[in-house]
This record gives C-alpha cells, sequence and structure tokens, in this order.
C-alpha cells in the first residue's frame, strides 16, 4: 500500500485505527483520507486496509 506517497508491505488486511496507531499516529491529532476519501474518526476501527490501498494522513499542529 502507500502511506504518503511511500510503499509499505501489508502482512494481510489491519484495521485502520490499529495500522495507524502502530505508525506512531495520535489518532486525536490527524484526518486521514483512504483512496481519495476522508475517513470519519468513528469508521477508523470498523475500516480495514489492503495492500492496494492509498492512504493519506495530515497530521495537526497546535501552536501560536
Amino acid at each position: 500500500m502507500k502511506l504518503n506517497g511511500r510503499e509499505i508491505s501489508l502482512e494481510g488486511k489491519i484495521q485502520l485505527d490499529i495500522f495507524l496507531e502502530n505508525q506512531g499516529y495520535k489518532l486525536t491529532r490527524i484526518a486521514a483520507e483512504l483512496n481519495g476519501r476522508i475517513i470519519p474518526k468513528a469508521e477508523y476501527s470498523t475500516t480495514f486496509l489492503e495492500d492496494e490501498d492509498s492512504l493519506e494522513v495530515v497530521t495537526f499542529v497546535g501552536g501560536g
């Protein structure tokens, strides 16, 4: 699969929330777009990633 344009190999189907946490993302500070569709946070645990998917993750940064 692709994560932010870089190739990543998956061992099989994996839930989006578990994958993101394994990649070091804080789920409360990101937005995820899977195959061109923004995924609501409520669907992270019911959305599964497969090897042909493309995922873009944007991290929100606070500051002033």
